[in-house]
């Protein structure tokens, strides 16, 4: 009877000191490098950047500042070596303000790369404005995919 117990408590203590493990498709290993509310293209769409100097022109036409003869004291985002740099652009926004803060999780089912963001209020009708929002972040380099979908959380 005391082996029984012993066993069953050690068993017990082994199941509860493992920690818990997220969902293989949920990961918090995203990082937010550039987000602007304006800049973009009139369709969303996503271009993978695949080295430092495309990650910079993308940044510098965003603000156009292409034909500038020097550098511009823009204080650029390290361009991460081992991870995926992806270039999303939200389309076109008739009113509100549609910038990207933050990326709560990213996913990846069936080759779609799923990017959950905060939702957040928009400004109504109130701020007339056109806009073409864009962001750049960063997933594993690991993950495989050829479309990107926002998904808006609370």
């Amino acid at each position: 009877m005391k082996r029984l117990l012993i066993v069953c408590t050690a068993i017990l203590l082994s199941c509860t000191a493992t920690p818990s493990q997220k969902p293989s498709g949920m990961q918090e290993n995203a990082d937010l490098l550039v987000s602007e509310p304006q800049g973009g293209t009139d369709e969303a769409g996503f271009t993978i950047i695949k080295n430092e100097q495309e990650f910079r022109n993308a940044i510098k036409g965003s603000f156009g500042l292409i034909d500038l003869k020097k550098e511009p004291s823009v204080n650029y985002p390290k361009f991460p070596r081992n991870k995926k740099v992806v270039l999303y652009h939200m389309g076109l926004f008739r009113s509100g303000s549609h910038r990207i803060t933050s990326i709560k999780n990213v996913s990846v089912k069936n080759n779609i790369l799923y990017v959950e963001v905060p939702a957040t209020a928009s400004g109504g009708m109130e701020i007339q404005v056109l806009s073409n929002p864009w962001f750049i972040f960063a997933v594993p380099s690991d993950y495989q995919f050829t479309s990107v979908e926002l998904k808006y959380s609370n």
